[in-house]
């Protein structure tokens, strides 16, 4: 899961101020993602100069592109986003549906924001899409970000021990066209409860991450 955390925060105030918006792909414009761009390099730069190089000029993605979108606003224009991707996963020798989440940030003078508020507006998306479980991957450095955020609140169950298999979202002519991390699952029970879950510590994402 791309995801940026910012190193500053406000009062609930302005977080009382952002609302928020569902998007699918098709109905962005070209100033959307200018804005979206924007925003992300904003965000992502501050984790370091190499995570905001996917958004120059007007992409606003990073590897795989998300085919629905939690955008929050307030009055200075894109505050928070959550992006979402159906795939199939292979989990273990099982594969299955799911809707992969990523592109989360959060404008760097609204952290506390948390993505518990985007997962709220993203829920009835991802009932009506019908999918069993979303699922995201991050970094072992944000396993206590992501517990406060929606471990504790019961939104999701963070897995360890778990290697995951993707692929580049291009292809470069020194190096393997895929790589394999060790890094910490998270699962969102949507359709089904955790019980359903397949066993296995390797996951092929077989494609690029979110």
């Amino acid at each position: 899961m791309n995801i940026a955390v910012s190193p500053t925060a406000q009062g609930s105030s302005a977080r009382a101020q952002v609302h928020w918006s569902c998007r699918w792909e098709s109905e962005l414009q070209l100033a959307d993602h200018a804005e979206l761009a924007e925003f992300f390099r904003k965000s992502y730069g501050p984790t370091g100069a190499f995570n905001a190089q996917p958004f120059e000029g007007s992409r606003s993605w990073a590897g795989a592109r998300p085919e629905l979108r939690v955008i929050g606003y307030d009055a200075r224009g894109v505050a928070a986003h959550l992006g979402l991707l159906r795939r199939f996963i292979k989990v273990g020798e099982i594969d299955l549906l799911v809707a992969e989440l990523g592109l989360y940030a959060v404008r760097p003078d609204l952290e506390g924001l948390g993505i518990s508020h985007a997962m709220r507006v993203m829920y009835p998306a991802l009932q009506e899409l019908g999918v069993p479980f979303g699922f995201g991957t991050v970094r072992p450095a944000l396993e206590k970000h992501m517990m406060r955020l929606v471990g504790r609140q019961g939104i999701a169950t963070l897995m360890h021990g778990i290697r995951v298999r993707s692929t580049h979202p291009d292809v470069y002519p020194n190096l393997s066209p895929t790589r394999i991390e060790d890094v910490i699952v998270v699962v969102f029970p949507v359709g089904r409860s955790m019980s359903e879950w397949p066993a296995g510590t390797v996951i092929d994402r077989n494609g690029p991450e979110l």
